[in-house]
């Protein structure tokens, strides 16, 4: 199984536009890490966060 999402599968995941993950990212609103230029987040850790927002 797939541990992390990529910055449009997060979108698709939480029914955003990439745009809106991209400002959450500049504005660290959302957990990720950037490797280089890319931008990934764990699936774990945005489910988390996703209880913490009481989003679940």
């Amino acid at each position: 199984m797939k541990k992390t999402f990529t910055v449009s599968e997060v979108a698709q995941y939480l029914n955003v536009s990439t745009d809106s993950i991209y400002a959450m990212v500049r504005e660290k609103q959302i957990p990720h890490v950037r490797i280089r230029r890319r931008i990934i987040f764990s699936i774990e850790i945005i489910e988390e966060w996703l209880r913490n927002q009481g989003g679940i």
